[in-house]
């Protein structure tokens, strides 16, 4: 059996929706680790700005919370879970993505390798876990060509359903 290349890892988003890219993403970052946490973020200002428009079932925490887990449960080395990072703000009010790192160390412990398909992000992960490799996975969206926003912005029901898991 081949080891596994970091012992722990994290992967993490809004995942409004969770959809087969990003179960591209867990695919590949649980074949690099003995344990992946999926985590879904929320309580963002961003996210609170798309639910001030958007008000489908598909949307709310719990439903992509259960969505998430019930497409990851075929990964045994995967744990899904949530954080509310309704309390990470400066003082004028705006995102901290500071103040979340501790929530997530506190949820993971020492971190290994931090996974996802933004390059723009790499100088905040190097600075929050810095212990960490950051590794990005299909950044130009090759093995799954869609986003969240893309879903979201689908008038047919029919073809947001083949995309979100």
């Amino acid at each position: 059996m081949e080891k596994k290349k970091y012992k722990v890892g994290m992967y993490g988003g809004k995942f409004m929706p969770f959809h087969k890219g990003h179960l591209h993403c867990v695919e590949v970052a649980s074949s690099m680790c003995d344990k992946l946490y999926v985590i879904l973020f929320h309580g963002s200002d961003q996210e609170i700005e798309i639910l001030k428009t958007r008000k489908e079932e598909w949307l709310t925490v719990k439903s992509r919370e259960e969505h998430m887990k019930k497409a990851c449960e075929k990964f045994k080395n995967v744990v899904v879970t949530s954080i509310d990072v309704t309390g990470c703000k400066n003082e004028d009010g705006s995102e901290n993505w500071d103040k979340e790192t501790k929530l997530v160390l506190d949820v993971c412990g020492h971190l290994d390798a931090v996974f996802g398909s933004e390059v723009e992000y790499s100088d905040y992960y190097s600075r929050a876990y810095p212990d960490a490799v950051y590794e990005i996975i299909d950044v130009d969206r090759n093995a799954c060509p869609i986003s969240g926003t893309k879903i979201r912005e689908m008038k047919d029901d029919e073809e947001r359903k083949k995309w979100i898991v």
